[in-house]
């Protein structure tokens, strides 16, 4: 279900926003890592840890090694379920930037009891959760709190998550590992565009997501809907790879995307970062990652038929939730809209009372999304903000 409508939110300019207190002792994702992942991860940025950190990075060692031993003794558990899991109907994969409603439509089709999604214990320990889930999200249920850090979404064990996560504490090549150590790594995207990875990254990124979908397949044979906005740059390796797909892709207002977008990575940083980073390349970094999302995007398009991807607006989405979705499930053949309209009309009564974030505009800034994002502002049909 979606999360229970809020007040509005007044936000910030960048660098004074009041985040959502995140205790210390709630998991970060790097506590779903492998031994060998996370110590290859701490290599990488050469061990420079913030002395402030040192107590999570002690904490995230402890869990790496108990995912250590939990991982085989779940692959052995269910090593003849998993050499021939259970086939499911092909994937639906939302697609869109990050801020820009994906997290909405996600849990929004998550009313349909016929699909299924990852959640956030899943994401976040995907080595064994097979084994595990059951149990440790009745016992560290305290742990996580009631709302994510960058804004009023609901949190907990049993969320809707992206598998972005569970890629990275897999081991995968993803741009989230940069979150662990935002002072020191690159301000330009890292295998967000997977076809840039070297032949045999991207074999290894293509199996670890094949092997997360089976352990899926296994705790749930219903057709996975998976959301994680950096697939927006994958849409041709994905389709290739799934062959009959479907790709839901939703936008949103340019000029209220960037600064959600920075302040979204200056939360991250903040929670999940080992460093202490002050931000100086982040309007490069959100540039950057929407440039080659969206030219990776527009490349591949092409060779994906109409009957396979659709796109709608976010603020269409949120005018008439209903509508948009029946359009969705027409256009994609996603089955009988009948069957979940009545939920979708229930939620779509909550949502008349929640209102978003605003943002101020910057004019500068303003100029920047103008001049580098103007096809996407063309093809969508926004206009540009008067300042």
């Amino acid at each position: 279900m979606t999360a229970a409508p809020q007040p509005p939110v007044a936000a910030k300019p960048p660098g004074q926003e009041a985040f959502h207190s995140y205790p210390w002792w709630s998991p970060r994702f790097w506590h779903g890592m492998p031994l060998g992942v996370w110590l290859g991860l701490v290599g990488e940025n050469g061990g420079r840890v913030h002395p402030s950190k040192l107590g999570l990075v002690a904490t995230i060692s402890a869990a790496a090694a108990f995912n250590s031993v939990a991982a085989p003794l779940s692959e052995a558990r269910f090593r003849r379920r998993l050499r021939t899991p259970p086939v499911t109907p092909p994937p639906l994969f939302i697609l869109g930037h990050w801020r820009s409603g994906t997290t909405l439509l996600h849990e929004l089709m998550m009313l349909d009891p016929r699909f299924c999604c990852p959640s956030t214990y899943q994401c976040f320990a995907p080595s064994h959760f097979l084994l595990t889930e059951d149990v440790l999200t009745r016992l560290l249920g305290w742990m996580m709190p009631a709302k994510r850090p960058m804004d009023n979404v609901a949190a907990g064990w049993s969320r809707p998550q992206e598998d972005e996560f569970a890629l990275a504490n897999l081991g995968a090549p993803s741009p989230y590992r940069r979150m662990a150590f935002p002072a020191t790594s690159s301000s330009e995207p890292v295998a967000l565009d997977v076809t840039k990875l070297p032949p045999a990254e991207l074999d290894r990124w293509k199996e670890t997501l094949r092997r997360f979908l089976a352990r899926l397949a296994v705790r749930d044979a219903r057709r996975p809907v998976l959301k994680s906005p950096p697939h927006t740059a994958r849409l041709g390796v994905l389709a290739e790879m799934f062959p009959e797909a479907r790709f839901l892709h939703v936008v949103r207002d340019p000029f209220v995307v960037f600064p959600s977008t920075k302040r979204l990575w200056i939360s991250l940083d903040e929670v999940q970062g080992l460093q202490v980073s002050k931000g100086e390349t982040l309007d490069h970094y959100v540039f950057a990652c929407f440039d080659e999302m969206y030219a990776a995007f527009e490349r591949d398009r092409t060779a994906v038929g109409p009957d396979r991807l659709h796109e709608l607006r976010y603020e269409d989405l949120v005018a008439d939730p209903v509508g948009a979705l029946a359009t969705a499930y027409e256009r994609l053949g996603l089955g009988d809209f009948d069957a979940v309209r009545p939920a979708l009309e229930d939620q779509a009564r909550s949502m008349k009372r929640y209102r978003t974030n605003t943002y101020r505009h910057e004019p500068e800034v303003v100029a920047e999304v103008a001049r580098r994002w103007r096809p996407f502002i063309d093809r969508y049909g926004y206009d540009v903000p008067a300042c």
